[in-house]
Protein backbone atom coordinates (compact mmCIF):
# COMPACT_ATOMS: atom_id res chain seq x y z
CA UNK A 1 0.00 0.00 0.00
CA UNK A 2 1.88 3.10 -0.97
CA UNK A 3 0.76 6.82 -2.53
CA UNK A 4 0.11 5.32 -6.11
CA UNK A 5 -2.56 2.58 -4.35
CA UNK A 6 -3.90 5.51 -2.52
CA UNK A 7 -4.49 7.49 -5.48
CA UNK A 8 -7.20 5.12 -7.16
CA UNK A 9 -8.67 4.16 -4.04
CA UNK A 10 -9.37 7.70 -2.57
CA UNK A 11 -11.61 8.55 -5.73
CA UNK A 12 -13.42 5.89 -5.74
CA UNK A 13 -13.86 5.66 -1.81
CA UNK A 14 -14.87 9.44 -2.18
CA UNK A 15 -17.40 8.51 -5.12
CA UNK A 16 -18.91 5.84 -3.15
CA UNK A 17 -19.32 8.38 0.37
CA UNK A 18 -20.92 10.96 -2.13
CA UNK A 19 -23.58 8.29 -4.09
CA UNK A 20 -24.15 7.22 -0.57
CA UNK A 21 -25.35 10.55 0.25
CA UNK A 22 -27.18 11.69 -2.32
CA UNK A 23 -30.71 12.84 -0.39
CA UNK A 24 -28.01 15.27 1.59
CA UNK A 25 -26.60 18.33 0.05
CA UNK A 26 -24.46 19.29 3.02
CA UNK A 27 -22.86 15.41 2.68
CA UNK A 28 -22.55 15.76 -1.13
CA UNK A 29 -20.46 18.97 -0.63
CA UNK A 30 -18.45 17.48 2.26
CA UNK A 31 -17.67 14.49 0.47
CA UNK A 32 -16.67 16.09 -2.51
CA UNK A 33 -14.40 18.75 -1.74
CA UNK A 34 -13.07 16.45 1.14
CA UNK A 35 -12.42 14.04 -1.24
CA UNK A 36 -10.52 16.22 -3.39
CA UNK A 37 -8.40 17.93 -0.91
CA UNK A 38 -7.09 14.24 0.24
CA UNK A 39 -6.16 13.14 -2.94
CA UNK A 40 -4.34 16.47 -3.18
CA UNK A 41 -2.83 15.06 0.08
CA UNK A 42 -2.09 11.60 -1.73
CA UNK A 43 -0.71 13.40 -5.19
CA UNK A 44 2.01 15.37 -2.74
CA UNK A 45 3.05 12.10 -1.10
CA UNK A 46 3.72 10.20 -4.82
CA UNK A 47 5.58 13.12 -5.93
CA UNK A 48 7.54 13.13 -2.75
CA UNK A 49 8.01 9.31 -3.63
CA UNK A 50 9.27 9.58 -7.18
CA UNK A 51 11.09 12.86 -6.99
CA UNK A 52 13.82 11.14 -7.07
CA UNK A 53 13.62 8.87 -9.96
CA UNK A 54 12.35 6.30 -8.51
CA UNK A 55 9.52 4.30 -10.14
CA UNK A 56 6.89 2.65 -7.90
CA UNK A 57 5.38 -0.34 -8.72
CA UNK A 58 2.12 -1.76 -7.37
CA UNK A 59 1.55 -5.55 -8.42
CA UNK A 60 -2.14 -7.11 -8.05
CA UNK A 61 -2.56 -10.62 -6.38
CA UNK A 62 1.47 -10.98 -6.27
CA UNK A 63 1.07 -12.08 -9.78
CA UNK A 64 4.39 -11.32 -11.75
CA UNK A 65 4.41 -8.62 -14.92
CA UNK A 66 3.77 -9.15 -17.49
CA UNK A 67 0.52 -12.02 -16.48
CA UNK A 68 -0.94 -9.53 -13.84
CA UNK A 69 -2.50 -5.94 -13.55
CA UNK A 70 0.32 -3.55 -12.50
CA UNK A 71 0.48 0.54 -11.36
CA UNK A 72 3.24 2.48 -12.25
CA UNK A 73 4.27 5.47 -10.86
CA UNK A 74 7.24 7.58 -11.76
CA UNK A 75 7.96 10.90 -12.62
CA UNK A 76 5.57 11.51 -15.25
CA UNK A 77 2.45 10.22 -13.80
CA UNK A 78 2.92 11.79 -10.33
CA UNK A 79 3.07 15.20 -12.00
CA UNK A 80 -0.32 14.10 -13.84
CA UNK A 81 -1.62 13.13 -10.92
CA UNK A 82 -0.45 15.95 -9.06
CA UNK A 83 -2.11 18.85 -11.21
CA UNK A 84 -4.98 16.92 -12.03
CA UNK A 85 -5.48 17.13 -7.78
CA UNK A 86 -5.14 20.55 -7.91
CA UNK A 87 -7.35 21.45 -10.62
CA UNK A 88 -9.79 18.60 -8.77
CA UNK A 89 -9.66 20.55 -5.64
CA UNK A 90 -9.95 24.27 -7.14
CA UNK A 91 -13.22 22.88 -9.34
CA UNK A 92 -15.03 21.15 -6.50
CA UNK A 93 -14.31 24.44 -3.94
CA UNK A 94 -15.76 26.18 -7.31
CA UNK A 95 -18.44 24.26 -7.92
CA UNK A 96 -20.30 24.73 -4.74
CA UNK A 97 -21.26 28.45 -6.08
CA UNK A 98 -21.81 27.08 -9.12
CA UNK A 99 -23.71 23.49 -9.26
CA UNK A 100 -27.10 24.04 -8.46
CA UNK A 101 -28.91 21.49 -5.67
CA UNK A 102 -30.64 19.64 -8.52
CA UNK A 103 -27.54 18.29 -10.18
CA UNK A 104 -26.32 17.54 -6.71
CA UNK A 105 -28.83 15.46 -5.94
CA UNK A 106 -28.53 13.62 -9.44
CA UNK A 107 -25.02 12.72 -8.30
CA UNK A 108 -22.75 15.79 -9.22
CA UNK A 109 -19.63 15.15 -7.05
CA UNK A 110 -20.07 11.00 -6.97
CA UNK A 111 -19.38 11.58 -10.78
CA UNK A 112 -16.65 14.25 -10.65
CA UNK A 113 -15.20 11.84 -8.77
CA UNK A 114 -15.38 8.73 -10.80
CA UNK A 115 -13.96 10.98 -13.65
CA UNK A 116 -11.21 11.97 -11.24
CA UNK A 117 -10.88 7.78 -10.55
CA UNK A 118 -10.60 7.55 -14.34
CA UNK A 119 -7.78 10.16 -14.86
CA UNK A 120 -5.52 9.03 -11.89
CA UNK A 121 -5.89 5.55 -13.50
CA UNK A 122 -4.91 6.84 -16.88
CA UNK A 123 -2.08 7.79 -15.77
CA UNK A 124 -0.57 5.52 -13.32
CA UNK A 125 -1.77 1.72 -15.25
CA UNK A 126 1.41 -0.07 -16.66
CA UNK A 127 -0.61 -2.07 -18.95
CA UNK A 128 -2.55 -0.93 -22.07
CA UNK A 129 -5.52 -2.59 -22.40
CA UNK A 130 -6.53 -1.10 -18.84
CA UNK A 131 -5.30 2.16 -20.42
CA UNK A 132 -8.30 1.62 -22.25
CA UNK A 133 -10.88 0.49 -19.14
CA UNK A 134 -9.74 3.20 -17.21
CA UNK A 135 -10.36 5.74 -20.79
CA UNK A 136 -14.08 4.30 -20.75
CA UNK A 137 -14.35 4.77 -16.48
CA UNK A 138 -13.53 8.72 -17.54
CA UNK A 139 -16.01 8.50 -20.36
CA UNK A 140 -18.40 7.19 -19.04
CA UNK A 141 -18.56 9.84 -15.99
CA UNK A 142 -17.35 12.56 -18.42
CA UNK A 143 -20.79 12.01 -20.34
CA UNK A 144 -23.03 12.17 -17.30
CA UNK A 145 -21.37 15.47 -16.17
CA UNK A 146 -21.67 17.01 -19.45
CA UNK A 147 -25.53 15.84 -19.83
CA UNK A 148 -26.72 16.47 -16.23
CA UNK A 149 -29.36 18.77 -16.24
CA UNK A 150 -30.80 17.97 -19.30
CA UNK A 151 -30.69 21.50 -20.99
CA UNK A 152 -31.24 21.19 -24.68
CA UNK A 153 -27.34 22.45 -26.01
CA UNK A 154 -26.01 20.25 -23.08
CA UNK A 155 -27.51 17.36 -24.51
CA UNK A 156 -26.43 18.24 -28.52
CA UNK A 157 -22.85 18.98 -26.83
CA UNK A 158 -23.08 15.70 -24.89
CA UNK A 159 -24.12 13.55 -28.18
CA UNK A 160 -21.25 15.31 -30.28
CA UNK A 161 -18.92 14.04 -27.60
CA UNK A 162 -19.99 10.61 -26.61
CA UNK A 163 -20.19 9.46 -30.38
CA UNK A 164 -16.57 10.71 -31.33
CA UNK A 165 -14.92 9.43 -27.78
CA UNK A 166 -16.83 5.94 -28.93
CA UNK A 167 -14.96 5.89 -32.15
CA UNK A 168 -12.09 6.55 -30.30
CA UNK A 169 -12.63 3.81 -27.68
CA UNK A 170 -13.59 1.29 -30.41
CA UNK A 171 -10.12 2.16 -32.72
CA UNK A 172 -8.50 1.75 -29.51
CA UNK A 173 -9.83 -1.72 -28.29
CA UNK A 174 -8.90 -3.21 -31.71
CA UNK A 175 -5.37 -1.36 -31.74
CA UNK A 176 -5.27 -3.70 -28.57
CA UNK A 177 -6.29 -6.39 -30.03
CA UNK A 178 -4.28 -6.33 -32.89
CA UNK A 179 -0.73 -4.98 -30.90
CA UNK A 180 -1.66 -8.29 -28.55
CA UNK A 181 -1.86 -10.54 -31.66
CA UNK A 182 1.50 -9.45 -32.55
CA UNK A 183 3.47 -8.98 -29.44
CA UNK A 184 1.46 -11.74 -26.81
CA UNK A 185 1.61 -9.22 -24.09
CA UNK A 186 -0.15 -5.39 -23.41
CA UNK A 187 2.38 -5.14 -20.69
CA UNK A 188 3.94 -1.44 -21.30
CA UNK A 189 7.30 -2.36 -20.42
CA UNK A 190 7.01 -6.23 -21.90
CA UNK A 191 5.70 -4.20 -25.08
CA UNK A 192 8.80 -1.78 -24.74
CA UNK A 193 11.53 -4.65 -25.22
CA UNK A 194 9.33 -6.93 -27.31
CA UNK A 195 8.75 -4.15 -29.48
CA UNK A 196 12.21 -3.99 -30.15
CA UNK A 197 12.97 -7.40 -30.97
CA UNK A 198 9.91 -7.84 -33.62
CA UNK A 199 10.73 -8.92 -36.87
CA UNK A 200 8.04 -7.13 -38.58
CA UNK A 201 8.43 -3.70 -37.73
CA UNK A 202 6.32 -2.19 -40.49
CA UNK A 203 3.31 -3.66 -38.92
CA UNK A 204 4.18 -2.52 -35.64
CA UNK A 205 3.95 0.86 -37.48
CA UNK A 206 1.02 -0.19 -38.68
CA UNK A 207 -0.18 -0.75 -35.32
CA UNK A 208 0.46 3.04 -34.26
CA UNK A 209 -1.04 4.95 -36.88
CA UNK A 210 -4.52 3.20 -35.04
CA UNK A 211 -3.55 4.15 -31.44
CA UNK A 212 -2.12 7.29 -33.07
CA UNK A 213 -5.99 7.96 -34.47
CA UNK A 214 -7.61 6.76 -31.16
CA UNK A 215 -5.40 8.91 -29.06
CA UNK A 216 -5.37 11.96 -31.83
CA UNK A 217 -9.23 11.85 -31.21
CA UNK A 218 -9.09 11.88 -26.90
CA UNK A 219 -6.80 14.76 -27.35
CA UNK A 220 -8.38 16.82 -30.23
CA UNK A 221 -6.05 16.73 -32.89
CA UNK A 222 -6.20 18.14 -36.12
CA UNK A 223 -8.04 16.92 -38.01
CA UNK A 224 -9.78 15.03 -35.13
CA UNK A 225 -11.02 18.04 -33.33
CA UNK A 226 -14.23 19.46 -34.16
CA UNK A 227 -16.34 17.69 -31.01
CA UNK A 228 -14.20 19.73 -28.33
CA UNK A 229 -15.44 23.54 -29.31
CA UNK A 230 -18.86 22.13 -30.17
CA UNK A 231 -19.42 20.84 -26.54
CA UNK A 232 -17.25 21.99 -23.67
CA UNK A 233 -19.54 25.40 -23.90
CA UNK A 234 -22.50 23.84 -22.97
CA UNK A 235 -22.36 22.30 -19.54
CA UNK A 236 -21.90 24.25 -16.18
CA UNK A 237 -18.97 26.22 -15.70
CA UNK A 238 -16.75 24.05 -13.35
CA UNK A 239 -17.56 20.68 -15.53
CA UNK A 240 -16.20 22.89 -18.51
CA UNK A 241 -13.08 23.92 -16.72
CA UNK A 242 -12.16 20.30 -15.66
CA UNK A 243 -13.03 19.17 -18.91
CA UNK A 244 -10.77 21.92 -20.23
CA UNK A 245 -7.75 21.07 -18.23
CA UNK A 246 -7.52 17.68 -17.81
CA UNK A 247 -9.93 15.05 -20.41
CA UNK A 248 -7.20 16.36 -23.43
CA UNK A 249 -4.19 15.86 -21.55
CA UNK A 250 -5.74 12.68 -20.68
CA UNK A 251 -5.03 11.77 -24.12
CA UNK A 252 -1.56 13.60 -24.53
CA UNK A 253 0.13 11.68 -22.09
CA UNK A 254 -1.74 8.54 -23.76
CA UNK A 255 0.36 9.58 -26.62
CA UNK A 256 3.81 10.38 -24.95
CA UNK A 257 4.15 6.95 -22.90
CA UNK A 258 3.25 4.75 -26.26
CA UNK A 259 5.24 7.08 -28.41
CA UNK A 260 8.89 6.76 -25.87
CA UNK A 261 8.49 3.47 -24.57
CA UNK A 262 6.69 1.13 -27.49
CA UNK A 263 6.44 2.85 -30.54
CA UNK A 264 10.11 4.39 -31.64
CA UNK A 265 10.80 1.76 -34.13
CA UNK A 266 10.51 4.02 -36.91
CA UNK A 267 10.62 7.81 -35.48
CA UNK A 268 11.70 9.27 -38.77
CA UNK A 269 7.45 8.48 -40.03
CA UNK A 270 5.61 8.05 -36.82
CA UNK A 271 7.27 11.23 -35.22
CA UNK A 272 6.97 12.83 -38.80
CA UNK A 273 3.31 12.21 -38.90
CA UNK A 274 3.10 13.65 -35.21
CA UNK A 275 5.04 17.05 -36.38
CA UNK A 276 3.05 17.23 -39.14
CA UNK A 277 -0.32 16.91 -37.25
CA UNK A 278 1.32 19.08 -34.63
CA UNK A 279 1.75 22.40 -37.09
CA UNK A 280 -1.83 21.37 -38.08
CA UNK A 281 -3.32 21.22 -34.95
CA UNK A 282 -1.75 25.03 -33.76
CA UNK A 283 -2.81 26.53 -36.81
CA UNK A 284 -6.96 25.04 -37.06
CA UNK A 285 -7.09 25.91 -33.45
CA UNK A 286 -5.82 29.76 -32.95
CA UNK A 287 -7.31 30.46 -36.70
CA UNK A 288 -11.04 29.13 -35.16
CA UNK A 289 -10.48 31.38 -31.58
CA UNK A 290 -9.79 34.05 -33.53
CA UNK A 291 -13.67 34.39 -35.20
CA UNK A 292 -15.09 33.65 -31.94
CA UNK A 293 -17.08 35.92 -29.55
CA UNK A 294 -18.72 33.39 -27.25
CA UNK A 295 -15.88 33.40 -24.19
CA UNK A 296 -15.82 29.84 -23.66
CA UNK A 297 -15.86 28.64 -27.28
CA UNK A 298 -13.08 30.75 -28.19
CA UNK A 299 -10.60 28.92 -25.03
CA UNK A 300 -12.20 25.65 -26.15
CA UNK A 301 -10.28 26.34 -29.73
CA UNK A 302 -7.27 27.76 -27.77
CA UNK A 303 -7.20 23.58 -25.60
CA UNK A 304 -7.01 22.64 -29.38
CA UNK A 305 -3.90 24.58 -30.70
CA UNK A 306 -2.01 24.17 -27.61
CA UNK A 307 -2.58 20.70 -28.06
CA UNK A 308 -0.48 21.30 -30.84
CA UNK A 309 2.27 22.65 -29.44
CA UNK A 310 2.80 19.42 -26.66
CA UNK A 311 2.55 17.34 -29.77
CA UNK A 312 5.00 19.36 -31.44
CA UNK A 313 7.67 18.49 -28.35
CA UNK A 314 6.69 14.60 -28.68
CA UNK A 315 7.53 14.78 -32.15
CA UNK A 316 10.71 16.64 -32.11
CA UNK A 317 11.91 13.53 -29.60
CA UNK A 318 15.00 15.31 -27.84
CA UNK A 319 15.52 15.60 -24.39
CA UNK A 320 14.75 19.55 -24.38
CA UNK A 321 11.59 19.29 -26.36
CA UNK A 322 9.97 16.54 -23.74
CA UNK A 323 10.81 18.28 -21.01
CA UNK A 324 9.21 21.04 -22.60
CA UNK A 325 5.90 18.81 -22.82
CA UNK A 326 6.11 18.09 -19.91
CA UNK A 327 6.29 21.85 -18.72
CA UNK A 328 4.02 22.75 -20.87
CA UNK A 329 1.47 20.51 -19.83
CA UNK A 330 1.49 21.26 -16.23
CA UNK A 331 1.16 24.85 -17.28
CA UNK A 332 -1.53 24.80 -19.12
CA UNK A 333 -3.24 22.43 -17.54
CA UNK A 334 -3.47 25.10 -14.75
CA UNK A 335 -3.73 27.95 -17.07
CA UNK A 336 -6.90 26.72 -19.09
CA UNK A 337 -9.13 25.61 -16.20
CA UNK A 338 -8.69 28.72 -14.60
CA UNK A 339 -9.66 31.04 -17.74
CA UNK A 340 -12.92 28.78 -17.75
CA UNK A 341 -13.50 29.33 -14.09
CA UNK A 342 -12.83 33.26 -14.71
CA UNK A 343 -15.53 33.20 -17.84
CA UNK A 344 -17.62 31.85 -15.42
CA UNK A 345 -17.28 34.59 -12.95
CA UNK A 346 -17.78 37.39 -15.81
CA UNK A 347 -21.13 35.19 -17.09
CA UNK A 348 -22.79 35.56 -13.57
CA UNK A 349 -21.95 39.33 -13.17
CA UNK A 350 -22.54 40.01 -17.12
CA UNK A 351 -25.14 37.74 -17.44
CA UNK A 352 -23.77 35.99 -21.05
CA UNK A 353 -20.73 34.49 -22.08
CA UNK A 354 -20.78 36.44 -25.70
CA UNK A 355 -18.06 39.03 -25.75
CA UNK A 356 -19.96 41.44 -27.59
CA UNK A 357 -22.85 42.39 -24.95
CA UNK A 358 -19.73 42.37 -21.92
CA UNK A 359 -17.82 44.97 -20.97
CA UNK A 360 -17.01 47.70 -18.02
CA UNK A 361 -15.21 44.80 -15.86
CA UNK A 362 -11.83 46.46 -15.76
CA UNK A 363 -13.96 49.41 -13.47
CA UNK A 364 -16.45 47.43 -11.71
CA UNK A 365 -14.17 44.68 -10.66
CA UNK A 366 -10.08 45.44 -10.94
CA UNK A 367 -9.59 42.03 -9.38
CA UNK A 368 -11.30 39.99 -11.64
CA UNK A 369 -8.87 41.91 -14.54
CA UNK A 370 -6.13 40.85 -12.67
CA UNK A 371 -6.89 37.55 -12.21
CA UNK A 372 -8.02 37.26 -16.07
CA UNK A 373 -4.64 38.82 -16.66
CA UNK A 374 -2.36 36.70 -15.26
CA UNK A 375 -3.36 33.37 -17.30
CA UNK A 376 -4.21 35.30 -20.32
CA UNK A 377 -0.72 36.71 -20.77
CA UNK A 378 0.74 33.24 -19.95
CA UNK A 379 -1.58 31.52 -22.37
CA UNK A 380 -0.14 33.97 -24.58
CA UNK A 381 3.39 33.57 -23.95
CA UNK A 382 4.55 36.89 -22.79
CA UNK A 383 7.46 37.23 -20.60
CA UNK A 384 8.44 35.80 -17.46
CA UNK A 385 4.98 34.36 -17.35
CA UNK A 386 5.03 30.55 -17.43
CA UNK A 387 3.66 30.27 -21.27
CA UNK A 388 6.91 32.29 -22.67
CA UNK A 389 9.11 29.42 -20.82
CA UNK A 390 7.12 26.40 -22.05
CA UNK A 391 7.06 28.19 -25.32
CA UNK A 392 10.54 28.89 -25.67
CA UNK A 393 11.66 25.79 -24.97
CA UNK A 394 10.03 24.19 -27.47
CA UNK A 395 10.94 26.33 -29.99
CA UNK A 396 14.11 26.32 -28.98
CA UNK A 397 14.30 22.76 -29.46
CA UNK A 398 12.97 23.09 -32.93
CA UNK A 399 15.29 25.34 -34.00
CA UNK A 400 18.17 23.55 -32.04
CA UNK A 401 18.96 21.06 -34.99
CA UNK A 402 19.59 17.94 -33.39
CA UNK A 403 16.06 16.47 -34.40
CA UNK A 404 16.01 13.81 -37.26
CA UNK A 405 13.75 16.41 -39.19
CA UNK A 406 16.08 19.03 -40.29
CA UNK A 407 14.79 22.16 -41.58
CA UNK A 408 11.22 21.49 -41.45
CA UNK A 409 11.75 21.17 -37.13
CA UNK A 410 12.72 25.15 -38.09
CA UNK A 411 9.43 25.36 -40.02
CA UNK A 412 7.26 24.33 -37.62
CA UNK A 413 8.94 25.99 -34.44
CA UNK A 414 8.51 29.57 -36.90
CA UNK A 415 4.48 28.31 -36.94
CA UNK A 416 4.76 27.89 -33.08
CA UNK A 417 5.88 31.55 -33.10
CA UNK A 418 3.39 32.62 -35.24
CA UNK A 419 0.78 30.79 -33.68
CA UNK A 420 1.71 32.59 -30.35
CA UNK A 421 1.32 35.62 -31.89
CA UNK A 422 -2.04 35.27 -32.78
CA UNK A 423 -2.92 33.14 -29.56
CA UNK A 424 -1.81 37.03 -28.07
CA UNK A 425 -4.07 38.80 -30.08
CA UNK A 426 -7.38 36.21 -28.82
CA UNK A 427 -6.45 37.01 -25.87
CA UNK A 428 -6.35 40.98 -25.93
CA UNK A 429 -9.30 40.92 -27.75
CA UNK A 430 -10.94 39.28 -24.53
CA UNK A 431 -9.35 42.29 -22.51
CA UNK A 432 -10.59 44.90 -25.11
CA UNK A 433 -14.21 43.50 -25.53
CA UNK A 434 -14.79 42.09 -21.81
CA UNK A 435 -12.99 44.72 -19.04
CA UNK A 436 -11.75 47.55 -21.25
CA UNK A 437 -14.64 48.92 -23.11
CA UNK A 438 -17.58 50.21 -21.44
CA UNK A 439 -20.84 48.12 -21.00
CA UNK A 440 -23.29 47.50 -22.82
CA UNK A 441 -26.81 47.92 -22.00
CA UNK A 442 -28.43 45.69 -19.97
CA UNK A 443 -25.29 43.28 -18.70
CA UNK A 444 -23.83 46.49 -16.67
CA UNK A 445 -21.32 44.24 -13.92
CA UNK A 446 -21.64 45.49 -10.27
CA UNK A 447 -19.90 44.08 -6.99
CA UNK A 448 -23.04 43.28 -5.28
CA UNK A 449 -24.20 41.50 -7.60
CA UNK A 450 -23.09 38.32 -6.20
CA UNK A 451 -23.44 37.31 -2.07
CA UNK A 452 -20.40 37.21 -0.34
CA UNK A 453 -20.06 33.62 0.31
CA UNK A 454 -20.43 32.34 -3.00
CA UNK A 455 -18.23 35.33 -4.54
CA UNK A 456 -15.25 34.19 -2.44
CA UNK A 457 -16.05 30.44 -3.11
CA UNK A 458 -15.95 31.51 -6.87
CA UNK A 459 -12.41 33.98 -6.01
CA UNK A 460 -10.81 31.61 -4.21
CA UNK A 461 -10.12 28.80 -6.69
CA UNK A 462 -9.17 31.36 -9.48
CA UNK A 463 -6.61 33.87 -7.23
CA UNK A 464 -5.16 30.18 -6.17
CA UNK A 465 -4.58 28.84 -9.60
CA UNK A 466 -3.25 32.12 -10.66
CA UNK A 467 -0.83 32.16 -7.56
CA UNK A 468 0.49 28.87 -9.00
CA UNK A 469 1.23 30.58 -12.42
CA UNK A 470 2.85 33.02 -10.74
CA UNK A 471 4.98 30.44 -8.92
CA UNK A 472 5.76 28.47 -11.91
CA UNK A 473 6.83 32.11 -13.52
CA UNK A 474 8.86 32.69 -10.66
CA UNK A 475 10.80 29.87 -10.08
CA UNK A 476 10.59 28.05 -13.66
CA UNK A 477 13.73 26.66 -13.16
CA UNK A 478 12.50 24.88 -10.40
CA UNK A 479 9.63 22.79 -11.86
CA UNK A 480 11.77 22.88 -15.41
CA UNK A 481 13.99 20.30 -13.38
CA UNK A 482 11.19 18.20 -12.75
CA UNK A 483 10.21 17.58 -16.88
CA UNK A 484 13.51 17.39 -17.38
CA UNK A 485 14.02 14.01 -15.44
CA UNK A 486 10.97 13.04 -16.43
CA UNK A 487 11.83 13.53 -20.25
CA UNK A 488 14.73 11.68 -19.07
CA UNK A 489 12.76 8.81 -17.95
CA UNK A 490 10.48 8.56 -20.70
CA UNK A 491 13.65 8.47 -23.66
CA UNK A 492 15.76 6.33 -21.52
CA UNK A 493 12.97 3.90 -19.96
CA UNK A 494 15.31 1.04 -18.69
CA UNK A 495 14.54 2.03 -15.23
CA UNK A 496 10.99 1.70 -15.92
CA UNK A 497 11.00 -1.63 -17.51
CA UNK A 498 13.11 -3.05 -14.98
CA UNK A 499 10.98 -2.20 -12.11
CA UNK A 500 8.21 -3.62 -13.81
CA UNK A 501 9.49 -6.39 -14.95
CA UNK A 502 11.73 -7.64 -12.25
CA UNK A 503 10.82 -10.51 -10.08
CA UNK A 504 8.67 -10.65 -7.22
CA UNK A 505 10.41 -11.35 -4.29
Amino acid sequence: MNAVTFAILTPLVAATLCMLTLRSGVAQRLFGVGGMAVLLLVAVRLMSEVADGSVLVVRFGDWPAPFGIVLVGDLLSGIMVLVSAIIGLAVAVYSLADIDARRERFGYYTFLHFMMLGVCGSFLTGDIFNMFVWFEVMLISSFVLMSLGGERPQMEGAVKYVTLNLISSSLFLAACGILYGQTGTLNMADLAVRSREYMRPELLTMTAMLFLVAFGLKAAMFPLFFWLPASYHTPPVAVSAVFAGLLTKVGVYALIRTFTLIFTNDVVFTHGLLLGLAGATMIAGVLGAMIQFDFRRLLSFHIVSQIGYMVLGLALFTPLAVAATVFYIFHHIVVKANLFLISGITARYGGTFDLKKLGGFYAALPLLALLFFIPAMSLGGIPPLSGFFAKFGIVKAGLAGDTVFGGWAVVLAVVALAVGLLTLFSMTKIWAEVFWKAPTEGHVPHGGAIPAGEKFLLFAPVAALAALTLAISFFPQYFFDFAARAAEQLLHPETYIKAVLEPVP
